[in-house]
């Protein structure tokens, strides 16, 4: 039995409900009733940004995180009482690659590509440049001809694409080279003395796809799509990290592995003592 654990989750359509799949009904309870124990710490890693993740907290009625990773890892806040404190040092790294560059004077960059539309300004921040793009491109080619311009810039940095189901839109990020979600969580899990062993990372999406497939224990919760399950799979056998990739299939107390469901699933396939603090 681990005496602290450390679990991680993206938000949209993994913790929250909110794709087009049931949800198990004794799910969020479960996981609320986990993350009011001692032993746990909860982290949310997530694209959205802090307003974001308030109003997700507030509107699905989630527990209280101890840590939020946003805006797809480029920011980390501690939460103690309610107050979010941002950690500077992992500003000080990110700019180690980007140094004074804002991710909205990037946009310049790319102006003339027709098929790339910026993401609103809330969506955008210091060390992100965000867009959507349709679902039907080329999104390798894409890619590819931005890193082109990016390093003409020099401007080191690295393209996250994955696809929003629910809206059939294509969301591309670009990040410092050193900034992702598995950046990130790595810096978190370092700084709160986290190992792979008593930490637990649940994803659903592309931009998930970098912790699915690495050292770090993760369960892939059942409403993914078919996809991402396939990346996630081809990834974490060429990384040769299958041991710690874990898919959702249901079946855990009856529960159909989608969501909240598939954390919980997930944390006692990795770690099954914890099943006896889950009610």
């Amino acid at each position: 039995m681990p005496d602290r654990l450390l679990i991680c989750t993206d938000l949209d359509r993994t913790l929250l409900p909110n794709g087009p799949q049931p949800e198990s009904p004794g799910a969020r309870p479960g996981l609320h009733a986990l993350a009011e124990r001692e032993q746990v710490r909860l982290a949310y890693v997530t694209g959205r940004h802090r307003a974001l993740v308030e109003e997700a907290v507030t509107e699905y009625e989630l527990p209280g995180p101890d840590y939020v990773v946003g805006d797809v890892g480029t920011s980390i806040y501690a939460i103690e009482d309610g107050a979010w404190t941002p950690w500077p040092d992992w500003n000080e790294q990110l700019a180690s690659s980007w140094g004074e560059m804002d991710g909205l004077a990037l946009t310049a960059l790319f102006e003339d590509i027709p098929e790339l539309t910026a993401q609103e300004p809330q969506k955008q921040g210091r060390f992100k440049s965000s867009y959507y793009a349709p679902v039907s491109i080329d999104a390798v080619q894409l890619q590819q001809r931005m890193m082109r311009r990016l390093a003409g810039e020099k401007v080191p940095s690295h393209i996250i694409w994955s696809i929003d189901d629910i809206r059939q839109i294509g969301l591309l990020d670009i990040l410092p080279v050193n900034a992702s979600k598995l950046h990130a969580l790595r810096f978190l899990m370092k700084k709160t003395g986290h190992k792979p062993d008593n930490t637990l990372f649940a994803g659903d999406s592309g931009n998930d796809l970098a912790v699915l497939s690495s050292e770090i224990p993760s369960v892939l919760v059942a409403n993914a799509s078919d996809a991402v399950r396939r990346q996630a799979v081809q990834l974490s056998r060429a990384a040769g990290t299958m041991d710690a990739f874990y898919a959702a299939r249901g079946g855990f107390r009856g529960m159909n592995g989608n969501y909240s469901a598939g954390i919980l699933e997930g944390l006692v396939h990795f770690m099954p003592a914890t099943e006896e603090w889950i009610p």
